[in-house]
């Protein structure tokens, strides 16, 4: 079935049509939610929620660039909105030792879709750990025996994670005032 007949059944509410759709690009949305959402039952969840917005946005889609892109940008924007939901907290754990005034500036210019961006250019193991602590809840001891490492190795990660990802914003944030 070609992939304008698929759109048109989904714009026309077909089932058939929508089910295509969504077992063609599941796995490849599943693959970005599991970058961030270790839970593979809240990543399917995620994904599901972002299908369902897909298929209430289908008439919006105007054959302009990838339908893939177009699709990760929905379950994406849905991802943000379910860590924003479990993880109110997480950027404040970024900027813990600051003062106010700075906190407040640079998170008020801060979306969780460009922290999550931020959060792919720190190493991975740093990156990974980061993710598990401040954004899926697991302790420091917990993500020692999930990883085989020490508690000291995690506190260390999510410590040089946080040094990192507060040099990367506040750089951002320069970066956009020059610019703008």
């Amino acid at each position: 079935m070609e992939i304008k007949t698929i759109i048109q059944g989904c714009k026309d509410n077909d089932r058939k049509s929508q089910e295509r759709l969504y077992k063609e690009y599941f796995a490849v949305m599943m693959r970005m939610c599991m970058r961030y959402i270790r839970d593979r039952d809240r990543a399917v969840a995620v994904v599901n929620d972002g299908f369902m917005r897909v298929f209430k946005k289908i008439g919006q889609y105007e054959y302009r660039g990838s339908l893939e892109g177009w699709i990760r940008r929905i379950v994406f924007h849905c991802m943000s909105d379910n860590i924003k939901k479990e993880a109110k907290y997480m950027k404040f754990m970024v900027f813990e030792d600051y003062d106010a005034p700075k906190k407040e500036s640079a998170l008020n210019k801060l979306y969780e879709e460009d922290l999550l961006k931020l959060i792919e250019k720190l190493p991975a193991a740093s990156a990974d750990i980061f993710i598990m602590f401040a954004i899926q809840g697991y302790s420091h001891k917990e993500i020692a025996e999930i990883k085989n490492i020490s508690v000291g190795t995690s506190k260390w990660h999510v410590s040089d994670s946080r040094k990192k990802l507060r040099g990367l914003i506040l750089e951002t944030n320069n970066y956009n005032l020059n610019a703008g």
